[in-house]
């Protein structure tokens, strides 16, 4: 609220912006960070009439030059929300640091549920799991049909060589945020540039599509979210990284949330051919796309883990960090194991 959450936040300077720029805001404004993302700050903001809002920024302190761009995720999201896709309506972007220390952007609220975890996915009835379960790969499916050039995306990264330039790019990040030495990562980086599938075809690839990045509500995904990692390239990246994190009931997860050990859910098995059958592309190669999303999952957790001990994630009071470095240890060796099974 206004007063107790300031971190990340200049409440005068934003109010006033959004007086100017967000015409159905009246003031004063009350801001709630929202728990559950570790890079982005997400806030919900709150006017004296009680509509919502909800306002994006980057981390507090210092961050990789490309990482955190809001006007960058703003244009996404907007252009995206022309198509099919379901995302949150975008209402304007700030790009003057003056006002609050760093760009940032507002966008409508969208009331729904994001499931973090099983225990949150158990409050889902069975048929409205398993009908979940369909719209998740139908959705990605929709994304990766459409034309980048038909909404004004056809600039957004180079299409050629997506897992080249996504192996360079984390294995960069790697070196800058790493807090310790793990052999494992650059072993997997080797095996990964050497066994380095041929791309075919070039998509809109979202670069963190889960469950956890879905507002849903009785089996149905009102909005997808955090678009930060989104650019052009191969789609079976984004298939590699969601059967990563669609884990079965009978397994340990590996990743940071696993909503579908719930059970009720499709098996990965269905999920991928769904997404097979409603996109018509060849999904033999999945195992070296899950790979590599664990070894790209570990550098982005890496980064939260510098960020936190750092103090660049706000008030954000008993973090255990050491969770952090286990599960960064956990996806190198599980890529590991995924590459030379």
């Amino acid at each position: 609220m206004t007063g107790d959450i300031t971190a990340g936040i200049d409440d005068a300077k934003v109010a006033s912006w959004f007086s100017s720029h967000v015409p159905a805001s009246v003031p004063p404004l009350e801001y709630e960070l929202i728990a559950g993302g570790h890079s982005n700050l997400t806030y919900k903001v709150v006017d004296r009439r009680g509509n919502n809002f909800v306002l994006r920024r980057p981390p507090l302190g210092h961050v990789l030059a490309t990482a955190h761009d809001m006007a960058r995720e703003h244009r996404i999201v907007s252009a995206v929300g022309t198509t099919q896709v379901p995302v949150p309506p975008t209402l304007g972007v700030c790009e003057d640091s003056e006002i609050n220390g760093a760009p940032f952007y507002v966008m409508g609220y969208v009331d729904g549920e994001v499931l973090h975890s099983d225990a949150e996915a158990e409050t889902l009835g069975e048929s409205d799991r398993m009908t979940l379960s369909r719209r998740v790969a139908e959705v990605l499916a929709e994304l990766h049909s459409i034309e980048p050039d038909d909404i004004g995306l056809g600039d957004l990264g180079k299409r050629e060589d997506y897992l080249g330039r996504q192996l360079r790019r984390w294995s960069r990040q790697w070196d800058q945020s790493k807090t310790r030495e793990l052999p494992t990562m650059e072993h997997v980086q080797g095996l990964l540039e050497a066994q380095k599938p041929t791309q075919v075809g070039s998509t809109i690839v979202h670069g963190d599509y889960r469950l956890g990045n879905m507002l849903t509500r009785f089996g149905e995904i009102l909005a997808v979210l955090d678009w930060e990692l989104c650019t052009l390239g191969d789609p079976l990246a984004d298939v590699g990284y969601l059967m990563n994190n669609w884990v079965d009931p009978d397994e340990a997860p590996a990743g940071s949330s696993a909503p579908t050990l719930a059970g009720g859910f499709a098996a990965r098995d269905e999920l991928l051919m769904w997404y097979a059958n409603a996109s018509g592309r060849d999904v033999s190669d999945v195992a070296y796309y899950r790979a590599f999303s664990y070894w790209r999952l570990a550098a982005i957790v890496e980064g939260v883990l510098n960020r936190y001990l750092n103090g660049a994630m706000g008030d954000q009071d008993n973090v255990d960090t050491n969770v952090f470095k286990e599960q960064v240890e956990m996806l190198a060796a599980t890529a590991l194991e995924v590459i030379t099974d």
